[in-house]
């Protein structure tokens, strides 16, 4: 039976280094207060006007299509996830596309937005296309350019100093190697709560849905009679409401659930244990968190990546970064059991296990 593998995996971060003390000189942080809360040192910022989401995306794909041992016109299909395209659309797909000069193919490309979740729900549609017999090289990234929509002042420092920029890329390829590949994939959502962990403005919901939440605010919309939606107002960018918000207490208490629950639902899919385990690489949403799952699972520290104390939260990006770094380090060698699992906006979380 035909399986799927990562033939080859890359990574690219921005040169440049923003550290607490940077973020509180223009807020009301500190190192101490941003390190307890979150275990972040440090993060990367993509340079301004020259630096994009889809851009970054293409370098670390173009590592990872060498590695792969293959040419770049050899791609048949693309995947990209992100949160943080480059515009409103059209998304990153066609971009990243025309940014690695691959557009003759006139291949298919895919945009997809489950937020940190983005790239374990790449990695699942990648591996049932190869599996198929559909495509033989997909293209799968995982971008971000955070930094270029963060409140940067005191009132929106839980959520800026938490995220970073950065790239991920893998080529997912066919293997006839029963033991070998991409294992299983799990995938969950519950839009209940979706408001908790969300970026609204700019949108067309014109205010729709935190009715049906119950919500009783003001969110600047002169008349949700009118006709159509409202898209944006100037009272949202006077108001700030054009910034992504966060409940970071509720997030934190259903991703402690979700993470242990979806890493052991594919384990005993798979006929397999926490002991079984070789390296678990964990979404980089907050080390306080893959602490927690880390010490549920009863894992070594030589068992779990960690990387988030100097990149951030990179959301879609930030598996296959913590991924490509621990293959890089030979922390991740051949026949490992690979778990990975994240958990975030939507709210969305699943777990993958590859055999390596």
């Amino acid at each position: 039976m035909l399986q799927s593998k990562i033939g080859g995996i890359g990574h690219y971060v921005p040169e440049k280094i923003v550290t607490n003390d940077d973020l509180s000189k223009v807020m009301d942080t500190s190192d101490e207060w941003v390190r307890e809360r979150t275990g972040i040192e440090a993060r990367r910022y993509g340079e301004k006007h020259k630096e994009t989401t889809s851009s970054m995306g293409a370098k670390a794909a173009t590592i990872a299509i060498e590695r792969a041992g293959i040419n770049k016109e050899d791609i048949d299909f693309i995947i990209f996830a992100t949160l943080s395209p480059d515009y409103y659309f059209p998304g990153c797909g066609v971009l990243i596309q025309r940014e690695l000069g691959i557009t003759k193919t006139e291949i298919g490309a895919l945009d997809i937005r489950n937020q940190c979740s983005g790239f374990i729900y790449g990695l699942s549609i990648a591996d049932q296309f190869v599996k198929t017999g559909m495509y033989k090289n997909i293209l799968l990234v995982g971008a971000e350019m955070h930094s270029m929509g963060l409140d940067y002042s005191t009132e929106g420092r839980n959520v800026t100093v938490i995220f970073g920029d950065g790239a991920g890329a893998v080529v997912i390829q066919p293997t006839e190697e029963a033991d070998k590949g991409i294992l299983t994939t799990k995938l969950h959502s519950d839009g209940t709560y979706a408001e908790k962990l969300a970026f609204i403005n700019p949108g067309s919901h014109g205010g729709y849905h935190f009715d049906k939440m119950g919500e009783e605010k003001d969110f600047g919309y002169p008349d949700k009679d009118e006709y159509g939606g409202i898209f944006m107002t100037q009272k949202m960018i006077d108001d700030d409401m054009h910034y992504p918000n966060m409940e970071g207490q509720f997030v934190f208490k259903l991703a402690v659930q979700k993470f242990p629950e979806v890493i052991m639902e594919a384990l005993t899919d798979a006929g397999l244990t926490p002991a079984d385990i070789g390296m678990l690489v964990p979404h980089q949403a907050n080390l306080r968190i893959s602490q927690f799952v880390q010490k549920r699972m009863g894992l070594r520290d030589d068992q779990v990546w960690n990387n988030i104390q100097k990149y951030g939260n990179t959301t879609a990006a930030s598996i296959p970064i913590a991924l490509c770094e621990a293959w890089e380090a030979g922390a991740v060698k051949d026949g490992d059991l690979v778990c990975l699992a994240a958990f975030g906006s939507g709210f969305t979380w699943g777990s993958a296990l590859i055999r390596w």
